[in-house]
């Protein structure tokens, strides 16, 4: 008797998951959340700018408007100093007094000096706000710096 068996082995895997844990649902809204983090910090960033802007708009006006007054007070200043000193001369005023005229005076062109700085670099700080500053905006400031 001659017994010939034939045995043949087929294999097949087979992965099937019965629950994903709403794993693509979750990504979608991880996706709208990122979204809507993106959109905010965006907006975010518009109010930063626009006020950034608005400070250092007014700033350079409030600006503008000191030097024109301490350009006045200068003049005072120094009408005053002169009135002291023509004062001394005739004997009615006293050393002192021109002294403080003199002070006075210094201190105010002090002030002007530091508001004119302050004009100047509020118009940069306005350009940089509005996204308009240049490298050619620094030479008329460098020009001022270097008398």
């Amino acid at each position: 008797t001659d017994n010939r068996t034939n045995n043949a082995t087929i294999g097949l895997a087979f992965n099937l998951p019965l629950f994903a844990g709403f794993a693509t649902q979750n990504r979608i809204k991880e996706t709208l959340q990122l979204e809507d983090k993106a959109r905010n910090d965006l907006e975010a960033a518009k109010r930063t700018i626009a006020q950034a802007t608005r400070t250092a708009y007014f700033g350079v006006l409030s600006g503008q408007g000191q030097v024109k007054a301490l350009e006045a007070a200068e003049a005072s200043s120094q009408s005053a100093l002169d009135a002291n000193k023509l004062g001394y001369q005739v004997g009615v005023r006293i050393n002192i007094d021109v002294l403080n005229s003199q002070s006075q005076l210094f201190q105010t062109k002090r002030d002007l000096a530091k508001a004119r700085y302050d004009v100047l670099v509020g118009g940069l700080k306005l350009r940089q706000a509005n996204g308009t500053l240049k490298a050619d905006d620094l030479n008329p400031v460098n020009a001022l710096l270097a008398r």
